[in-house]
């Protein structure tokens, strides 16, 4: 798949485009480079309503070609290394994001497919709670 960067785009114009692809995944972006296997604070994140001018440290327009067995940790240096963007990969579990830093060596494709069975087998507790409704008497020994 192709993402065009350039500095009219928005963040969220550019989510979109990853998440067609990968919709358990989410990109963020961050006004700081992030480490190997570190998580950036969600305070240097930056809101996605922002233009990419605005959050890249070079002014390169051009393709990002994003391929499903390509790293997350390589899509990322890719993005640093030719756009000057610092982008973080999350991945859906259940209802929440997590971050993939400690999985960065995993493919986009192997995060995707964890992210959709994560998503799936995710149980709300209340409604557990509801099925095992203890007050039936009934149901008591």
């Amino acid at each position: 798949m192709e993402i065009l960067i350039n500095g009219s785009k928005t963040i969220s114009e550019v989510q979109g485009d990853f998440s067609k692809e990968f919709p358990f995944l989410k990109l963020e972006f961050f006004d700081a480079p992030h480490k190997e296997d570190k998580a950036l604070p969600k305070s240097k994140m930056f809101p996605n309503t922002k233009k990419l001018a605005a959050c890249r440290k070079q002014q390169t327009d051009g393709k990002l070609i994003v391929m499903k067995d390509e790293k997350v940790k390589d899509l990322e240096n890719e993005l640093w290394k030719n756009f000057g963007l610092s982008a973080q990969v999350f991945r859906r579990s259940g209802n929440l994001w997590i971050e993939t830093s400690l999985t960065d060596s995993w493919t986009l494709e192997q995060q995707n497919r964890e992210g959709l069975e994560m998503s799936i087998t995710h149980k709300n507790p209340y409604k557990e709670a509801e099925e095992n409704d203890l007050t039936d008497r009934d149901k008591w020994e």
